[in-house]
């Protein structure tokens, strides 16, 4: 059970930014841009494939990132007003400062700005149909509704141990079938494995914000993994799903030649780990962004193994 609906004195419609911060600055951490490359990585990962099977495409590809980009702004839009309307946010709480909770924007700006920047992507998706055909319209209603399903609705994913989960679909499978199905018409098993792999990477960087919150998340009944098996069994799926991302792309890396690189992921893996189990939980949104960014060098390195 969620908190009731409770909006303090921050729902006041007049806000105003922390002394000393502008609001521009408030509205980019509002964006948490060390989430991007979740988004962005399935789409190079994509992109790395199509030019290992001669299929690429340079405009869809463009519009895919454009598309990924504003989605994954919504969602953190999105989770950020929702989480502080239900109570799940504390001012003063470990991580990056939630702007609505702390009173630098106003809860009807943001939800303005969720709903605005979802109907940004929408119609940047729609561009696709010269690609995909009219069905991709179902496909871009599905991605909107699980990027506000993932913190609102009846059942919010992230509040039902299900957020690692929809990471997997909709930061991995979605992102890397679809980008390249758009240039090739097609998906082989190496883009199904591939996509698997990039979704497992992705939620490695929820899995460390749910270990960093779990206590916070515990006290206001949020129920992520990390909350409902505990601290050791999100550390190590850490681990896990970096090594089973390495193992299902084996077969593509092995086709580009290339085997140095998921190694030397792994070795990094490991060390950031060990980090994850050692580091106190208010130092932890460092290792967030470093994991993000280890995501993607990974595919980074991938596309440059495929293009060469």
């Amino acid at each position: 059970m969620t908190p009731s609906n409770t909006q303090p004195q921050s729902t006041s419609p007049v806000a105003s930014a922390a002394p000393g911060r502008s609001k521009a600055a408030c509205w980019i951490e509002a964006m948490r841009l060390r989430t991007l490359p979740v988004s962005l990585s399935g789409i190079i990962a994509a992109t790395a494939l199509a030019i290992h099977f001669n299929t690429f495409r340079p405009l869809p590809v463009v519009i895919c990132f454009i598309f990924a980009t504003l989605a994954q702004i919504a969602s953190n839009f999105a989770n950020e007003y929702f989480d502080f309307r239900d109570g799940l946010d504390k001012k003063g709480r470990v991580g990056p400062r939630r702007g609505v909770t702390e009173g630098d924007i106003t809860p009807r700006a943001m939800l303005r700005a969720t709903f605005i920047t979802l109907a940004l992507a929408a119609a940047t998706g729609c561009t696709l149909i010269v690609w995909g055909g009219w069905w991709l319209i179902a496909a871009g209603v599905a991605i909107i509704l699980g990027a506000l399903a993932y913190s609102a609705g009846p059942w919010p994913l992230s509040r039902h141990g299900l957020g690692e989960v929809a990471v997997v679909i909709f930061f991995g499978v979605a992102p890397v079938t679809l980008t390249y199905w758009l240039q090739a018409g097609n998906c082989p098993w190496q883009v199904w494995l591939t996509s698997v792999a990039i979704g497992l990477i992705g939620s490695n960087v929820l899995i460390v914000n749910n270990y960093r919150d779990r206590e916070a998340d515990a006290a206001v009944g949020k129920h992520t993994l990390a909350v409902i098996f505990g601290a050791r069994f999100a550390s190590t799926l850490y681990l896990v799903n970096a090594i089973v991302a390495v193992a299902l792309m084996a077969p593509v890396w092995g086709a580009v030649n290339d085997i140095a690189i998921p190694a030397i992921y792994i070795l990094a893996n490991i060390r950031c780990w060990k980090e994850l189990r050692t580091v106190p939980k208010n130092e932890l949104t460092g290792l967030l962004a470093k994991t993000s960014v280890l995501m993607l060098t990974y595919t980074v390195l991938f596309l440059i193994s495929a293009t060469l």
